[in-house]
């Protein structure tokens, strides 16, 4: 199995998760600008979308989508304390702070990325927006550790990796005590530890 991923980005949710279930896996660096792998190979070839993260099995077969990626792995290698089974009401809050994560968080930051925009725009418009998002993740997170019960699952990767990009756009994630708390506390988990080292990266 092999992850092909970017340093820093959101595919560094799913190389947390996989050491946190212990799967083994081979990383293979990908330039988004170029399209090119680290090992010669296009991209687009590969997954025509042209983003991370992108699985490819064992059987040759591609999977792209983040949160679809983490809930195939938490289901092959039935990583219940990650992804509780549908039997359990915390399999769909789950399902939703996945996407709430994916969505609202995720999505909302793509701007502030993009060179192309003033910034003098990604301060009035874009910034104030985000924020409005975290402010609600901060708000759920005063009375838990993680956004469901209290333990670590899928979408806590995500939240962290996405969590991680706010000073890159300026804002103190100390804004959000809560927030901030979470944030502390996954950066010392083994497998949070692990994949920053892998890439290369701090925690902040």
């Amino acid at each position: 199995m092999k992850l092909y991923y970017s340093k820093g980005a959101c595919s560094l949710a799913v190389r947390i998760l996989l050491h946190e279930m212990g799967i083994p896996c081979e990383f293979e660096l990908v330039n988004l600008q170029t399209k090119k792998t680290e090992k010669g190979e296009d991209f687009l070839a590969i997954n025509p979308k042209g983003a991370v993260p992108t699985l490819k099995l064992d059987t040759g077969e591609i999977l792209t989508e983040n949160g679809v990626i983490q809930q195939y792995l938490a289901d092959k290698h039935h990583a219940t304390k990650l992804f509780p089974p549908n039997t359990q009401f915390d399999h769909y809050q789950v399902l939703e702070w996945m996407n709430y994560v994916a969505t609202d968080l995720h999505k909302n930051c793509s701007p502030l990325f993009n060179p192309n925009i003033p910034a003098e725009l990604k301060e009035k418009m874009f910034v104030p927006y985000l924020r409005t998002k975290f402010d609600y993740v901060d708000k759920h997170l005063k009375n838990r550790n993680y956004l469901v019960g209290n333990s670590f699952t899928l979408p806590d990767a995500y939240l962290f990796t996405v969590a991680r990009w706010l000073p890159h756009f300026g804002i103190d994630r100390k804004s959000w005590p809560h927030l901030s708390r979470f944030f502390e506390a996954c950066k010392e988990k083994k497998s949070v530890l692990q994949a920053l080292s892998e890439e290369q990266l701090s925690a902040d």
